[in-house]
């Protein structure tokens, strides 16, 4: 069996920064990543990084991550995004990257809400492949 390193990528957004708004869209977002990838053992995520606009500061979207079952020994990092002027507000992205012996997996990447449009070619509703 070979196992290979691959990615997940996802973003969100949030209506306002407080810990109840950020921990609703952290949660919908990984349900979403987990309910359309086969990823399986927790024990496969190698690492998840998570980053956030300088606008949200109420919680660090890894505390909520780290609340999901098996997700407690994943290690897990909060960086915040570099400012660019004019950019989409309140958004929080992650990169996830996990171990599979399918190196042909079909994965989906999840944009929810206003992060759409970051990437409306991956914002789709139906699986890509990497």
């Amino acid at each position: 069996m070979h196992w290979r390193v691959r990615a997940i990528r996802g973003a969100t957004t949030v209506p306002v920064n407080s810990r109840e708004a950020i921990a609703a869209a952290v949660t919908e977002l990984l349900d979403e990543l987990e309910l359309h990838n086969r990823l399986g053992d927790p024990n496969e995520i190698v690492s998840v990084t998570f980053s956030v606009t300088r606008d949200l500061d109420a919680i660090f979207p890894a505390a909520i991550a780290r609340q999901r079952p098996g997700w407690d020994q994943v290690p897990l990092m909060d960086f915040q995004h570099m400012y660019v002027e004019g950019s989409l507000e309140r958004c929080i992205r992650l990169l996830l990257h996990f171990n599979t012996d399918e190196p042909s997996l079909v994965v989906y990447h999840p944009y929810l809400r206003r992060a759409r449009d970051l990437r409306p070619d991956l914002a789709l509703s139906a699986p890509l492949s990497v």
